[in-house]
């Protein structure tokens, strides 16, 4: 069970959800690529260096494996939900970090979406409450329609 249907007050409803988009994942499998490409590129030289660049290769991957889980973990424990009532985000596995914001309070709804973005469907939505700023979400799957989640009725 999600972090959103524990927290559900009697007659809340879900409206939208969202979650970060998978381009998380791009800088951590392109690292892995440069350390794969370090492998197949050191095989051809002589034995001492290659055993230099199968080691640089090897640091570079669990490098990338250590960023790849870090990103798979930060988008499994990311929950970002519209209700009825309020938004929430809740991000965190071993601790947790919550925000909610009363939808009757939300004054306004910035999207920011680079060319990239607008073109794989990703961004950042800046929610401003009444007399209050929360922390951008960054990186989430189709910013537009969650704005219209919170802003609609």
């Amino acid at each position: 069970m999600s972090y959103v249907e524990t927290v559900l007050q009697p007659g809340e409803v879900v409206v939208g959800t969202t979650r970060l988009h998978w381009f998380i994942y791009l800088a951590p499998l392109a690292i892995l690529v440069l350390g794969l490409a370090v492998f197949i590129v050191g095989s051809s030289f002589d034995p001492d260096i290659r055993r230099i660049m199968d080691l640089v290769g090897a640091v570079v991957c669990l490098i990338a494996a250590a960023r790849l889980l870090g990103a798979w973990m930060t988008r499994a424990s990311t929950e970002l939900a519209v209700t009825n009532r309020r938004v929430i985000h809740k991000t965190g596995i071993l601790s947790r970090r919550t925000q909610e914001i009363n939808r009757d309070k939300v004054e306004s709804v910035d999207v920011y979406q680079s060319f990239a973005g607008r073109l794989f469907g990703y961004g950042t939505i800046l929610v401003r409450g009444i007399g209050s700023t929360w922390e951008p979400f960054a990186n989430i799957a189709d910013p537009l329609t969650f704005r219209s989640h919170i802003t609609a009725g």
